[in-house]
């Protein structure tokens, strides 16, 4: 069984950054994909970033990557704004499996 522990989050000013980071209690070498979700209070969960096991990624406001060798994931989050205050989880699909982290709070404020 998988486990995923986030870690990374914290306060943050407007227009800070922070990296994320997502790691694996065992062998990610085969997980078909990783993502990062995010949810605020109130509302849905919601795709943040996912990249395959051949690292094509999505693309948006935040980068992700995947070290296999480590076993991590990470989100680099750039200019970080308010609306972007949520809990992140990391995800993974392996072996027919999905699997989640409890989540890590990111709170943009001044």
């Amino acid at each position: 069984q998988m486990q995923l522990v986030e870690s990374g989050g914290g306060l943050v000013q407007p227009g800070g950054s922070l990296r994320l980071s997502c790691a694996a209690s065992g062998s990610i070498t085969s997980a078909n994909y990783a993502a990062w979700y995010r949810q605020a209070p109130g509302k849905q969960r919601e795709l943040v970033a996912a990249i395959t096991s051949d690292n094509n990624k999505t693309f948006g406001r935040f980068t992700i990557f995947r070290d296999n060798a480590k076993n991590t994931v990470s989100l680099q989050m750039n200019s970080l704004k308010p609306e972007d205050t949520a809990v992140y989880y990391c995800q993974m699909y392996l072996a027919g499996i999905d699997y989640w982290g409890q989540g890590t709070q990111v709170t943009v404020s001044s």
